[in-house]
């Protein structure tokens, strides 16, 4: 029987791959393209302001969110804005995941779990602003993609600052050095908890007076036991992802809060409309059938990560120094590695693969059901010619509208699409394998598919509790 170490021991010879503290030439041209992108900009702002911002940015960008702010809202994506969000999330990837390997942040599967917190927090303050809850003077902040650059602040502030003052006792098994890190974690955090209800929630508060508070009391005392239990579930993590997890998921709580006061007393919002009814049943029809599929893919993979994790190896990632041309040269050599025969099932358990997966049926049932069901509209361009399309099949078929609807049903058609998609992810991370140094190229990929694909789902489900 060959070991893993005597497999590995085959490679020496072979080229080596680069160390994570090196950026690799493609990594040094992003980073270089970026920062004179920036100071292009800059001059142009400054020295071009009609080019650059009166003809360029402001009808493109700016003039949207400021429409999806107002009283009108839900302004849509253009071509040109949906082009220019997506070349700077792939650029914002390629930069970012070099920039953290090599600061050697963590990429592991808690970090993963850190950030879907964050992704979460993103759709709970987007239907807050739907719900024209938030004061006029800063509903803005929550519009997308300025959404994402304010929530980015306050991620970056909490890392630094769990990091900085708590990391110290990272790794200790000592009572007392663990309540420590748990106590200073807490007040710190907690803090910044404040600050974050002070300058979003509590001006708002005023804007809506005839709003009962009974929710909204119970909101900060939820959020901060909320921050304390997982901070004392979490002691044995690093402080940075520890922090993440702790205050994204205290966020998200006082906010939900909010949600449940606009249930129980829905606040009239700028256009005048007060809600009259608010279905809870499609959020089980959004929320549940993904569920279902994620629990069977879990129960499918879970032996074999349980496996992965005694190995000490991490599904689909090479041992350090390997390169995938030289791993994928030779199929016969690595084929009893633990890499090999485990990784596949493994990596369907893993939590990265598993939120895409609900993230992206979630988008697509709540679209479906939105659309088909109650007669929402569609922002972004290519979703909406894939649901015209399904609409014309629909109306060559005879298909009457459903239920709230306008037109004969055509977002199942999106929600097909949206599954064959969610299949492809799942088929290419199972069959991937990536180098050491590429981990978090990973998953800051997953976290952008996140971001298009589970964000907007739970924006769409949570409109639709609403009503709004």
């Amino acid at each position: 029987m060959v070991t893993a170490a005597e497999i590995e021991a085959l490679f020496e010879d072979e080229p080596r791959s680069l160390d994570s503290s090196i950026y690799s030439p493609l990594e040094k041209a992003a980073i270089w393209s970026a920062l004179g992108l920036l100071l292009s900009v800059a001059f142009g702002l400054i020295f071009a302001n009609d080019f650059f911002w009166t003809d360029g940015l402001k009808p493109i960008v700016w003039d949207p969110i400021v429409k999806d702010a107002g009283t009108a809202g839900d302004a849509g994506y253009s071509p040109e804005n949906t082009a220019l969000y997506a070349c700077t999330v792939l650029l914002c990837v390629l930069i970012l995941q070099a920039v953290f390997r090599k600061w050697n942040l963590p990429a592991d599967d808690r970090m993963m779990y850190a950030l879907i917190a964050w992704v979460v927090l993103a759709p709970v303050l987007r239907v807050l602003e739907d719900s024209d809850f938030f004061n006029s003077d800063i509903d803005w902040l929550l519009i997308s993609p300025i959404i994402h650059l304010h929530l980015a602040v306050w991620l970056i502030a909490t890392a630094f600052i769990s990091h900085k003052m708590a990391s110290k006792w990272d790794g200790s098994t000592e009572d007392e050095d663990r309540e420590k890190s748990r106590t200073t974690l807490f007040v710190l955090l907690g803090m910044m908890l404040f600050l974050h209800w002070s300058m979003l929630y509590q001006p708002s508060y005023a804007t809506h007076p005839e709003m009962e508070m009974y929710w909204i009391a119970l909101s900060f005392p939820v959020a901060l036991y909320c921050l304390f239990h997982i901070l004392v579930r979490t002691a044995d993590w690093p402080a940075l992802t520890r922090g993440l997890i702790a205050f994204g998921s205290a966020a998200s709580v006082l906010g939900l809060f909010h949600w449940l006061q606009f249930i129980a007393t829905p606040w009239q919002q700028e256009s005048g409309r007060v809600v009259e009814s608010q279905p809870l049943w499609p959020a089980l029809i959004v929320l549940g059938l993904p569920a279902i599929a994620c629990y069977y893919l879990y129960r499918y993979g879970k032996d074999d990560a349980r496996h992965m994790k005694l190995t000490d190896y991490e599904p689909g990632v090479l041992p350090e120094g390997i390169t995938l041309k030289s791993w994928e040269s030779d199929a016969e050599k690595v084929a009893h590695h633990p890499v090999e025969q485990l990784s596949r099932k493994a990596l369907m358990a893993n939590p990265m693969v598993l939120a895409m997966v609900f993230g992206q049926l979630c988008d697509g049932f709540a679209t479906m059901v939105g659309i088909d069901l109650f007669g929402y509209g569609e922002k972004h361009p290519v979703s909406d010619a894939v649901i015209q399309f399904g609409i014309g099949i629909a109306d060559s078929m005879g298909l009457e509208p459903l239920m709230e609807s306008d037109n004969p049903p055509g977002a199942w058609l999106f929600t097909i699409v949206k599954a064959v998609l969610v299949a492809a992810i799942v088929w290419l991370f199972v069959e991937m394998r990536v180098e050491r140094r590429q981990v978090h190229l990973r998953m800051l990929i997953v976290l952008a598919v996140l971001i298009v694909g589970l964000a907007p789902g739970l924006r769409d489900i949570g409109r639709l509790t609403l009503d709004v």
